[in-house]
């Protein structure tokens, strides 16, 4: 007779963690690749901003320049209406045209001329003018 028995054979098995020991050598390469990655990553990023204030500042630039030709034709403009109200023919007609002025009568008008003077005498101890 055979007895068909079946066996359960059960294992221990450890789940435990295995620590090791801390490897120095390893930490240290890994520091100084984090260092070395941090510096190139700042060097980048202080290029970049670099970069982002020349461009900045060439378009504050060309805005300027274009903010300054506006303000040069509109001065040339202004000086030409200056000029052009301070002519003698346009004041004098405007003159009598608003104003209603009018050329004086020739018995009006009084002339009246600067007399210089001889030089001064000795006992005068104030200068001319």
């Amino acid at each position: 007779m055979s007895i068909d028995v079946e066996y359960a054979i059960k294992k221990d098995v450890r789940n435990n963690p295995v620590v090791r020991g801390v490897d120095m050598q390893q930490r240290r390469e890994f520091a100084r690749s984090l260092l070395i990655g941090a510096a190139v990553v700042s060097m980048l990023l202080f290029s970049a901003w670099q970069h982002y204030l020349l461009i900045d500042h060439s378009i504050k630039v060309q805005q300027l320049l274009g903010q300054r030709a506006v303000e040069e034709r509109d001065n040339r403009r202004w000086r030409l209406e200056l000029e052009t109200l301070r002519a003698p023919a346009l004041l004098e007609s405007r003159a009598m045209k608003e104003l209603g002025m009018v050329y004086p009568e020739p018995g009006q008008t009084l002339v009246i001329e600067r007399v210089t003077s001889s030089t001064a005498p000795a006992t005068v101890v104030a200068s001319a003018r």
